[in-house]
């Protein structure tokens, strides 16, 4: 559901629906803007908070989002958890459901369990309703990331001098279960190092390592002057030759190549076998479940100048149109962050994306409701 005990802040200087009678309101006074694209917060983030924290309008007015919530919010963003705490559990706002819904999840951030297993029990008999379940996000566990695949080159000249160098690639593979190899820097390659090559790639064959060759074509290129039909000399560079093409998806080449193989050393040569297809659904596969298990997160605690996390999720978000922010690990986010995060977002709606902060913990998204994210993009509570 989204932020379904929130409702809209009142124009200021109007009075709420259905109150009739008495003198109208003075209008109040305007707030001062708070610039929160560019805030300089680096040696004074404290001082800096507070001042923000001032300028907040805390306002109780009818179905809007309301001082208490406002207050609670902020004192938690400021990192004042008893404050907030006592806000949230004084007697006078035991009726409102939203409360009590910050209070639990106040509870759940902070570990505290005992507190949380008492007041549920009146949050179930006041709303005769089911309370949130107990998850402890006092620490919650870094997530996994999925592990890039390596990428090694190989460059200069392809020769017996590399052997070190061989061993490493083989040590890499078998470590990681994959490995790119990068072709395109060579300059040369003699024999001894089109015999190795081709250890190599048995090697890391036999051991289920899965192998990407990378611009093939420069190697092909070099070991096409070193092959002579009817000289049988260079056994090896005819094999990498042969397997070269079968990377570049080069058959018509491959077949004539064989045939001369053939003739010349007077054996059946390798099948045909097109890996660079096979490897470009490989290739696609592991895109996809990366691309599956990535995304952008917000995590933790977002304190102090967060313009490397919002620049970030604007590298993220250039192209797509529509940006998931998971939010299941963020814990807290102070007043400064909230707006740069606003500013950021904001951004993005001009640019016509659809923006959804999901598995946002109740007192974050009370946070961001004060600070107007929920204007610039879809705000989703965790369970």
């Amino acid at each position: 559901m989204v932020l379904p005990f929130f409702g809209k802040k009142p124009v200021p200087g109007t009075r709420p629906a259905g109150d009739a009678g008495g003198s109208p309101a003075p209008d109040a006074a305007p707030l001062p803007a708070a610039e929160l694209s560019s805030p300089d917060l680096t040696d004074h983030a404290p001082d800096a908070l507070a001042q923000y924290a001032d300028l907040v309008e805390v306002r109780e007015v009818g179905a809007g989002i309301g001082a208490v919530y406002e207050e609670a919010a902020v004192l938690y963003a400021n990192g004042n958890v008893p404050a907030a705490e006592a806000v949230l559990d004084s007697p006078s706002n035991h009726a409102r459901e939203g409360v009590w819904m910050m209070l639990l999840d106040l509870y759940r951030l902070t570990g505290q369990r005992q507190r949380f297993e008492t007041r549920v029990l009146d949050y179930a008999t006041r709303f005769e309703r089911s309370p949130p379940p107990w998850l402890d996000l006092s620490a919650v566990p870094a997530r996994e990331r999925p592990h890039p695949r390596p990428l090694v080159t190989l460059s200069g000249s392809l020769s017996g001098q590399a052997a070190a160098q061989f061993e490493q690639i083989a040590v890499i593979g078998k470590k990681s279960g994959t490995i790119r190899i990068d072709l395109g820097h060579l300059r040369s390659v003699d024999e001894n190092g089109c015999a190795m090559f081709r250890q190599l790639l048995k090697e890391l064959a036999a051991e289920r390592v899965t192998v990407s060759l990378l611009k093939c074509a420069r190697l092909a290129d070099m070991l096409v002057g070193q092959v002579h039909p009817g000289c049988a000399e260079g056994r090896d560079g005819w094999l990498l030759l042969l397997e070269m093409l079968q990377h570049t998806g080069e058959q018509d080449r491959f077949e004539q190549l064989a045939v001369d193989y053939a003739i010349t050393f007077e054996e059946s040569p390798p099948s045909w076998e097109p890996k660079a297809e096979q490897e470009a659904q490989s290739t696609a596969a592991l895109e996809a479940v990366a691309a599956a298990k990535e995304g952008f997160s917000l995590d933790g605690e977002v304190t102090g100048a967060a313009a490397e996390s919002m620049r970030k999720l604007a590298a993220y978000a250039a192209e797509r149109q529509r940006v998931e922010v998971d939010c299941v690990g963020l814990r807290r986010m102070d007043f400064v962050s909230a707006g740069m995060l606003f500013n950021t977002l904001a951004d993005m709606k001009t640019q016509g994306k659809q923006v959804i902060l999901k598995n946002v913990n109740a007192m974050v998204a009370a946070l961001l409701r004060v600070m107007s994210v929920d204007q610039v993009a879809q705000v989703t509570l965790r369970a």
